[in-house]
């Protein structure tokens, strides 16, 4: 396939460069002092939200009268404490029924959903404020970021895969979706030419239907840039490649799009208006088949510059699956720490973890990892914290989260002048994640009960490991019956994997994508919690501080579970 650049390419990467420059600017500025950069953020948030409901039960007009930064900070320890979504929801609620000034002044422009600790999931707002500050900005240094490591990453077409833009609404109308998708959506006009499909592609509910519209749109086009969280989307979207090869060549040949998918109407006329028949490219394709056999990204997308992509902690084992699929000549930029709360920073480097974050766009303070079980832990500044040390992420954002526990444990991994640079490590309470669910030990067990409550059968001891290699999660039953066959418990897992479902938006989108596989199922010996804890115990553990969590990613204590199956 011959190079093919999208048309205005030049002042693409002209534009991003110049919005780029002015924002990479202003960061290094900002980081050369990271606690005057805190304070004006800090006091920024609370001069903003001093009229609203949350601010004057937390006196945030008496905490702007600190005359230093450390008093500032110290003044708003004292009244405001470290909040879990739950602490927030009833203000949250408040503003989803159309009320204004409650956790920041005026109304969201939007809210963000995602999994929770409970059967509810999380609305998250976002205000205006947030959104051009925080998403706006760090877009534009984002691509900057990907010109910088990759000169051509804007030559050809992107693929972007995101959530859709809108949803729903609340209770007053406000609107709910992907923070991603509402992303795209507003990308300057300029930038519109890079995408093969337009956003209605991610309202087609049936996910097979979906990843093979956007492989037919993404196959036949010049891909230089792929954009997607998670590498097991990068799987599906190969899996279906495998399967449905034959299709494209006969849907681009035509210029048509297949009607063996559940694609809506309305969404297969918007498609089949961007279409037209190109049997120069299905004979390209074609050729690619005889060729290879399986073909894959780096046949049909031999220029690809980037795909930024997750490429840490658990999702590395997915990104492990399919990196060599593409060009040696591509770099992988990594997607950097975000989350539906939060977006700290961005990574600047490609084939680099770190994430640099925005000590002038978010408030940050940080609890070691050694203290997180502690009543009173050590609160540290941005400027207090070291390289090489893991901490919990407490933020403080314009959209009404303050104080606000991320429940992530981070590695500080260096400095960009005074900013720390960052990676994931894990989740720390009681969240397991595979493929992006974030499934909690609450809903776990909540769903158990549904399961008990439904099915008429009784378990004496439960619990739930993620097999990340796999994909999967296997859960262990001791039952009150004895009598209970292994048939009946694989059909009591069934009924709990429909339950974490609805109990889980996430857990819901990645099981019905194949990204998570089926729940596995498994019998364990009588008394087998006794057995287990006897076990640790010999291992060195405290009788009085045993405690198990009945959902982890612990494949030492895996392997203990794996010896008590019947």
């Amino acid at each position: 396939m011959k190079e093919q650049r999208v048309k205005g390419w030049w002042f693409i990467r002209f534009a991003l460069t110049i919005v780029g420059k002015k924002g990479i600017g202003e960061l290094k500025k900002a980081s050369k002092n990271a606690l005057i950069a805190q304070e004006k953020a800090l006091r920024s948030f609370l001069a903003d939200a001093k009229d609203t409901v949350y601010g004057k039960e937390h006196h945030f007009e008496d905490i702007l009268k600190a005359g230093t930064p450390e008093e500032l900070f110290a003044k708003y320890r004292e009244q405001v404490p470290i909040n879990e979504y739950e602490n927030l929801r009833p203000y949250i609620d408040r503003h989803k029924k159309g009320e204004a000034d409650v956790l920041f002044a005026g109304k969201p422009k939007m809210y963000a959903t995602t999994s929770g600790t409970t059967k509810e999931p999380k609305w998250i707002p976002i205000t205006e404020r947030y959104y051009q500050e925080v998403y706006k900005v760090m877009n534009q240094l984002w691509f900057y970021a990907l010109i910088m490591n990759k000169p051509k990453a804007f030559y050809g077409k992107t693929l972007s895969i995101v959530g859709k833009a809108i949803e729903g609404a609340a209770e007053d109308g406000t609107v709910y979706g992907s923070i991603s998708g509402i992303s795209q959506r507003d990308i300057p006009k300029f930038m519109e030419v890079l995408h093969p499909a337009p956003a209605d592609i991610f309202h087609i509910a049936d996910y097979k239907a979906r990843y093979y519209t956007i492989m037919r749109m993404g196959i036949e086009q010049d891909i230089t840039l792929i954009i997607t969280a998670n590498p097991s989307t990068l799987i599906e979207m190969q899996n279906n490649a495998n399967e449905f090869y034959d299709e494209y060549l006969q849907d681009i040949e035509k210029g048509t799009l297949s009607s063996r998918f559940a694609i809506p109407d309305e969404i297969r006329a918007v498609l089949e208006k961007r279409i037209k028949p190109n049997p120069g490219r299905a004979a390209e394709l074609r050729a690619l088949k005889r060729q290879y056999g399986v073909v894959l990204p780096k046949h049909y997308w031999p220029h690809m510059q980037v795909v930024n992509v997750w490429f840490c902690g658990n999702t590395k084992i997915f990104f492990e699956k399919i990196k060599n699929s593409f060009p040696e000549t591509c770099v992988f930029h990594e997607m950097g720490y975000f989350a539906t709360e939060c977006r700290p920073g961005i990574v600047l480097k490609s084939n680099s973890p770190d994430t640099v974050i925005f000590g002038h766009k978010v408030f940050f303070e940080f609890i070691h990892e050694l203290e997180l079980e502690s009543e009173n832990p050590r609160v540290y500044r941005m400027d207090e914290v070291k390289k090489g040390e893991r901490y919990c992420m407490i933020v403080t954002t314009s959209a009404g989260l303050y104080r606000y526990n991320m429940n992530d444990l981070v590695e500080i991994t260096g400095f960009l002048n005074e900013f720390p640079t960052l990676k994931m490590i894990q989740k720390v309470n009681g969240t397991v994640n595979i493929a992006g669910e974030k499934l909690h030990e609450r809903q776990f067990v909540e769903a158990v009960h549904a399961a008990e409550k439904e099915t008429g059968s009784r378990v004496a001891f439960f619990i739930g490991f993620a097999d990340t290699s796999k994909s999967v999660y296997k859960f262990y039953y001791e039952f009150v019956n004895a009598d209970i066959t292994q048939k009946k418990a694989e059909d009591f897992t069934r009924v709990l994997d429909r339950y974490l479902k609805q109990y889980n938006i996430e857990y819901e989108s990645k099981r019905s994508s194949n990204r998570l596989k089926p729940p596995e199922t498994a019998l364990l010996v009588n008394e087998s919690f006794e057995k287990f804890k006897a076990n640790c115990i010999d291992m060195g553990y405290r009788d009085g501080q045993f405690k198990v969590n009945l959902l982890m990613q612990d494949e030492k204590r895996h392997a203990m579970f794996r010896k008590l199956v019947q």
